[in-house]
């Protein structure tokens, strides 16, 4: 037996990516004498150098509101405009995360959704070593919570979508929504009906606002500075969950009063599979082209079971108006397969992805990784967990009625196979979390005893900003990662309303 508190874990790794083109992934010059991995995809060159840094949240922290301050690895974003590299070295900013649904082992409850702030101070250290480890050099401190709200300022929430139904509201479309009983978290109260989101990708708008992507809907929301819904994209019909013939937004999640709730069927005919919504959210520097990405595959296209989930759908939508955003194309993304050596009957699955980040028109980190395997896991030893590159300037564009508009529009096989003339985007492995020559030098390791020096499961979350502190016009930047800690901890609290 062991007992568990878990922390909000960050990493720094330092990158660079430049567009020379070797002739093979052994030629590539070494940069600042420090390579930890290189890759090259479609001709632009990837330097994984080493990494920089580490910290971490305690897992009993509160926000101003008092609830527990967990989950909040699920996405993260770095305001590029306060980035700042001071003279001593140290680098300062703000960072924004989304929590996810709330905490959820026993059951969803009544969590409203949120926007959490933190300033960063971080002091890279690249002369730590496995034998002289540095000690955490990567601080985050707690400012602010923003809590998010329906158009007409109700609170939203994470509890399970109703499976039938949901909320409408003037020019937004259907909504997933939970009609709760009590105060939704198994206590009295007056009960009531409010938009159900899994929050799990998140971008800053140039104007101030926050456009987030949900696992429910799946849908992508924006949100006002001061946290009211603004708009809502509903993904094409082919991504809508079904059941029974009709739109169900459930994604058999029982809340914690009804813990015994069936669904039939449990998982959907079509659509978006139970918790794999649109995970992966990132845009264009100049604001003006949104990017979403499936967790993996939808039902029709082989999902929801290993090992033929990998066809992961990629949307990209033009934002000019983010009053109305417009589909402008949309590719299929193969994710990676890992050996889970815990399975004899499916050892081989699909490292699902956990996030995307926008680096160039045609090319994007992506966030895969295993799952089950880490800090309070049964197993400790991760398999696949990585920061790796997908290129679409080849893939084919299917965005189109016959793949889209009708609840089983499929692109793939009931075994993930592709349909002919459906060209992936290219797919590069690239940074691997679990080096554990790179872990030492910060006191960590992938596998091994359940203590403070194991990484923990679900790294959820990237963001990217300049070594130089500018405009990282010499190709070398800090990627940042977060991992999602499920709310978990010995002695938090959550806020009945």
């Amino acid at each position: 037996m062991y007992t568990v508190s878990y922390l909000s874990l960050l990493l720094s790794s330092c990158l660079s990516l430049t567009a020379a083109v070797p002739t093979s992934p052994n030629t590539l010059p070494p940069v600042n004498n420090n390579v930890v991995n290189q890759t090259s995809c479609n001709g632009k060159q990837y330097t994984y150098q080493q990494l920089a840094g580490y910290g971490f949240i305690p897992s009993n922290a509160r926000d101003s509101f008092g609830d527990n301050l967990g989950g909040w690895g699920s996405a993260i974003a770095i305001d590029q405009k306060s980035w700042r590299k001071l003279k001593n070295g140290t680098y300062t900013g703000t960072l924004y995360a989304v929590p996810d649904r709330g905490w959820n082992t026993q059951g969803t409850l009544n969590y409203q959704n949120r926007i959490h702030t933190f300033s960063i101070s971080f002091t890279p250290n690249t002369k730590a070593t496995g034998s002289s480890p540095s000690p955490p050099n990567l601080s985050l401190t707690y400012q602010s919570t923003l809590l998010l709200t329906d158009p007409k300022g109700n609170p939203t929430t994470g509890l399970e979508a109703d499976p039938t139904g949901g909320l409408s509201f003037n020019n937004f479309p259907l909504l997933p929504a939970a009609t709760f009983v009590g105060n939704g978290f198994g206590e009295p109260g007056p009960g009531g009906k409010s938009i159900s989101i899994d929050a799990e990708g998140l971008v800053l708008a140039r104007d101030g606002s926050y456009w987030i992507s949900d696992e429910y809907g799946p849908y992508i929301y924006r949100f006002s500075r001061s946290g009211k819904l603004l708009t809502a994209i509903q993904p094409p019909r082919a991504f809508l969950p079904t059941r029974n013939g009709s739109i169900s937004f459930s994604a058999d999640s029982p809340p914690i009063y009804d813990p015994d709730r069936t669904l039939i069927p449990t998982d959907p005919e079509s659509g978006r599979s139970n918790n794999q919504g649109l995970e992966g959210l990132t845009a264009s520097p100049n604001g003006k082209t949104l990017y979403a990405l499936t967790q993996s595959a939808l039902i029709q296209d082989g999902g929801p079971d290993n090992p033929f989930r990998r066809q992961a759908r990629l949307l990209q939508y033009s934002i000019r108006n983010p009053n109305k955003p417009i589909l402008e194309k949309e590719y299929v993304v193969t994710l990676p397969l890992y050996t889970d050596p815990t399975s004899k009957k499916t050892p081989t699955k699909v490292a699902a992805q956990s996030e995307i980040h926008y680096l160039t028109p045609t090319q994007f980190l992506i966030l895969s990784r295993d799952s089950g395997f880490g800090r309070g896991q049964d197993e400790s030893e991760s398999q696949y967990r990585h920061i790796d590159i997908f290129d679409i300037s080849s893939a084919t564009n299917i965005a189109s009625p016959s793949f889209n508009n009708a609840p089983d529009g499929s692109i793939a096989s009931s075994e993930g196979e592709l349909d002919a003339g459906i060209t992936a985007a290219t797919y590069c492995s690239f940074l691997d979390f679990n080096v554990n020559s790179e872990l030492a030098r910060f006191g960590l390791r992938n596998g091994g005893s359940q203590d403070a020096g194991l990484l923990n499961e679900k790294w959820e979350s990237i963001a990217l900003v300049p070594v130089d502190g500018k405009k990282g016009r010499d190709g070398e930047f800090f990627v940042f990662s977060v991992s999602d800690n499920d709310f978990i901890t010995q002695d938090g609290a959550d806020r009945l309303p």
